[in-house]
């Protein structure tokens, strides 16, 4: 089995080293691992950094430069050249538990003839040893289920089967350098599910000028792809969706309507979230002109 990890990096060179230090004690268990590093158009000495790690031989590294266009560019480029049987994306203040590799193969030769299976889905915890979420209720499930059935919360990581996530991409409205993951994920949920293992096989470190920190500035420079991600959300089927999560999603899409001037209630499906709807929208616009002067 073949693991190509996934690293967008942009003026992470100090970080680098936890992360490749994980997949060099991970190669040990005796897997291939690729990884493939796009630098966005970084300033400090990340070359540098990755130049000496290729010079040390211990593990297959391709690394990449282009001009800054955000970490999706980066992450869709990256697909295009995994050769792993399994793909990772994993950022740069990230890296894996020891052992990882080993609990990923163990997985993945259960689990690999299932033809209706995109990935394996793991827990990460902080870097305090604490589970970034709740444990997995179901085996099999979707990523929208798992967030708005199913009450998680928090960040996982996804092994990919190569053949599958190659048919997919992380797409960008209007020139924006951002989109968030789930909007694929959704995609995917439409033919396939994903299994899920309660075991951690990565290791999260926010740094304060990360995505996750930075959300809503990331709102505000990218409000057309999140405008399309919730009005997506909003044309599925709602039945077992908990109140919270139909609250969450609508607040977010006249937050995202009033950003991008785009109002329309046609794509809510569900009557009940038309409701919501209606009854939220004037406090909505009035809260976001607040929150986020345009």
């Amino acid at each position: 089995m073949k693991i190509s990890i996934l690293t967008p990096t942009y003026n992470r060179a100090t970080l680098l080293n936890n992360l490749y230090q994980s997949l060099i004690e991970n190669s040990k268990y005796g897997g291939k691992i690729e990884w493939l590093i796009m630098d966005d158009g970084s300033t400090d000495y990340t070359e540098k950094v990755v130049e000496g790690f290729i010079k040390e031989g211990k593990i297959e590294i391709k690394y990449e430069q282009q001009e800054n266009q955000g970490k999706m560019v980066a992450i869709n480029k990256l697909v295009e050249k995994a050769t792993g049987d399994l793909i990772i994306d994993c950022d740069s203040d990230d890296y894996f538990t020891k052992e990882a590799f080993e609990i990923i193969q163990k997985e993945y030769n259960k689990y690999k003839q299932e033809k209706d299976i995109y990935g394996l889905c793991f827990l990460k915890y902080d870097q305090h040893n604490q589970n970034m979420g709740e444990q997995f209720k179901k085996e099999k499930t979707t990523m929208f289920d798992l967030y708005f059935k199913e009450g998680e919360t928090g960040e996982k990581a996804i092994a990919f089967y190569r053949e599958i996530r190659k048919q997919y991409c992380h797409k960008l409205e209007n020139n924006e350098r951002f989109v968030t993951e789930a909007r694929m994920y959704h995609k995917m949920d439409e033919a396939y599910q994903m299994i899920c293992i309660n075991e951690p096989i990565m290791i999260c470190e926010y740094k304060e000028d990360g995505y996750t920190q930075n959300i809503a500035k990331q709102f505000k420079e990218n409000p057309y792809g999140y405008y399309e991600y919730f009005k997506e959300i909003l044309a599925k089927d709602f039945k077992g969706v908990k109140f919270s999560k139909r609250l969450y999603v609508v607040k977010h899409y006249i937050l995202f309507s009033y950003l991008t001037k785009q109002y329309k209630s046609k794509s809510i499906k569900n009557v009940g979230n038309k409701v919501l709807y209606w009854l939220l929208f004037v406090p909505g616009i009035l809260m976001s002109k607040k929150n986020f002067k345009i």
